[in-house]
């Protein structure tokens, strides 16, 4: 009852700072995957000329991003009394003061129905960005139906939407009951997209953004790995077009974006091996991303980690199975999987296709096990969920340098101390 007066309350006071600052614009970021990519993105871009708001982390539920939004830090002591009356003070000084933003960059998250709809009832974002529809939370969801409803629901009650083209099926259109919507995405078929001219493993991209405002293509250089982490940079380019920002400013953002930690990131191994760290989690689509860019890399060998995905519900079978059968044994040296899943269904399907497998209980197995096999220069993947699976601390076994371990995800202290509880069990 207290938590749900707290969410009513915070959420009025975003209604009234709106109200009370109507210049502000409300960027909202959602989908199945590449949320928060998606939204660093778009506030690496707008800062080129605007002042932004964003929360780094994962402030997406109904009770953080009223916190996010305002710029308020989020109780750490959820049930202290004290604390949130201290927020409700915090709130109202923002909506009392000038302004000190122009643009608000917002991820929404669910992992139910009905939940992305709830937030219409007290934000009207001037954009919506969906960034894709995919196997998500399928224990509460169960179809993908269910999950392109949900993520498409944000488009219905903002002012416009950008849809990735490349990642949301056309047949969900029929979700959509707001006429301006726009397509995003690395195929030349969206309305905003970028045909990459030229690609290094050192810079990353360098080719055009093509924007249907613009008289001319941008020029403009994207220092990431792989074509889905292109997608991210291209919405981020398409906001700041519909925001009125200039091609040069657009240009200046985009060089600006890198990968974050745990997403794609490019880190230095042992024996000059490449550790691709997308640790931060793992979802179908984004697992056969990962996997599609590893095999493009011209390297003497390629090794891809995999780790359960969780909170696929009834379709987790047949996707660890499907991951498994992408698995190409003219393609990678070994297949290594960590988790019940992954082992039962990654490895036996990577099996059957003919890989060299090696299945292991955790991620401090694993990581010493690719130690004793990657050769040098060898290119490795690291794929998985975050609960019970812990992938970042398989490539904190392979780091070159172990300065380098600020870079992994869930490396605070309350993280490391919940890891060595859970790699501690059953000893």
């Amino acid at each position: 009852m207290i938590k749900h007066y707290i969410q009513k309350k915070l959420e009025n006071y975003v209604r009234k700072y709106f109200i009370k600052h109507p210049e502000v614009k409300l960027v909202a970021v959602t989908g199945s995957v590449g949320k928060t990519s998606t939204k660093v993105a778009i506030a690496t871009v707008l800062s080129e000329r605007y002042r932004v708001r964003l929360h780094e982390g994962n402030f997406n539920t109904f009770m953080s991003v009223p916190t996010a939004i305002l710029g308020i830090e989020y109780p750490s002591n959820i049930k202290s009394i004290g604390a949130w009356l201290a927020v409700f003070r915090a709130a109202k000084e923002r909506i009392n003061s000038p302004t000190d933003v122009d643009v608000i960059v917002q991820e929404l998250g669910s992992d139910r129905i009905g939940q992305v709809l709830h937030f219409g009832t007290y934000l009207h974002p001037e954009i919506a960005v969906i960034t894709a529809i995919s196997p998500e939370h399928m224990e509460f969801f169960h179809t993908i139906d269910n999950v392109a409803r949900e993520e498409l629901s944000v488009a219905n009650f903002s002012k416009q939407a950008i849809i990735n083209k490349d990642d949301i099926a056309g047949e969900y259109a029929k979700y959509l009951t707001n006429s301006n919507i726009s397509t995003y995405g690395t195929s030349a078929s969206a309305e905003y997209h970028y045909l990459s001219e030229n690609y290094s493993f050192d810079i990353g991209h360098n080719g055009i953004f093509i924007a249907p405002e613009l008289t001319e293509p941008v020029l403009a250089t994207v220092h990431v790995l792989g074509e889905h982490t292109l997608r991210p940079a291209i919405a981020a380019a398409a906001v700041a077009v519909k925001l009125g920002m200039e091609p040069s400013e657009i240009a200046s953002g985009m060089a600006k974006i890198h990968a974050l930690p745990g997403r794609m990131n490019i880190l230095s191994g042992a024996n000059e091996t490449i550790l691709i760290d997308d640790t931060y989690n793992s979802s179908p689509l984004a697992a056969e991303s990962s996997l599609r860019e590893l095999y493009k890399l011209s390297v003497p060998q390629r090794i891809a980690v995999l780790g359960d995905m969780n909170e696929l519900g009834d379709t987790s079978d047949a996707e660890h199975k499907k991951l498994g059968e992408m698995c190409d044994p003219n393609q990678l040296a070994w297949v290594i999987t960590v988790g019940n899943q992954a082992e039962k269904f990654i490895a036996s399907a990577a099996k059957a296709r003919g890989c060299q497998v090696k299945s292991f209980r955790d991620a401090l197995q694993a990581g010493g096990f690719v130690r004793s096999v990657a050769e040098k220069g060898a290119a490795i993947l690291f794929k998985g969920s975050q609960g019970g699976v812990y992938l970042e601390e398989a490539v904190k076994v392979m780091l070159h340098s172990t300065s380098n371990e600020s870079q992994l995800v869930r490396q605070s202290p309350e993280w490391l101390a919940k890891k060595t509880a859970f790699f501690s069990r059953d000893i």
